[in-house]
């Protein structure tokens, strides 16, 4: 299945967006981009600190991933980003307006098992509730897919491919 537009895997810290957006590159046969490494070190700073980042914050942040999403207009990608409100994906799909949105959803206590269990990440597991409360979920006017998170990564890969697909092919 070839979807030529960039996948923005979204959701709150510990629902696999790495992971997911991985394999789906992967499938994809195209490139995965890490949000995280587009955060400036203050932003990093602040987060391993336990404090939530502002909209003023993440501006530069959006605005690095959108220049890296234009860049790959026509040729597909894949790049995680929690794109937690509407606001941030309209400043994503400004820079790149042919964006598809895979929303990794799960329920708070699993996301926190996930988030408790990873080692190696800045993100504390005090800043999910914060993430939570700022969460928008995709509005039916965004192009883009919600798919829960509760079985595996590839059996969720799976999902999104359909369900992407579908989006792009819609059937008669």
């Amino acid at each position: 299945m070839k979807i030529p537009s960039v996948v923005v895997v979204m959701g709150v810290s510990g629902t696999g967006k790495t992971t997911v957006g991985t394999l789906l590159a992967a499938r994809l046969g195209v490139p995965y981009a890490e949000a995280d490494d587009f955060h400036p070190p203050a932003n990093i700073e602040k987060m391993s600190a336990g404090t939530p980042l502002t909209d003023d914050d993440r501006a530069p942040w959006l605005d690095a991933i959108g220049d890296w999403a234009r860049g790959r207009t026509g040729l597909g990608g894949v790049v995680s980003c929690s794109a937690l409100k509407r606001a941030y994906r309209d400043r994503l799909r400004d820079a790149a307006p042919d964006l598809l949105f895979l929303h990794l959803t799960g329920d708070r206590s699993l996301v926190a098992e996930r988030l408790a269990q990873r080692t190696g990440h800045f993100m504390p597991t005090a800043l999910l509730d914060s993430q939570f409360a700022t969460l928008q979920p995709l509005d039916p006017d965004e192009a883009g897919v919600a798919v829960d998170v509760a079985a595996g990564p590839t059996e969720v890969t799976e999902q999104a491919l359909a369900a992407l697909g579908e989006l792009r092919e819609p059937s008669a």
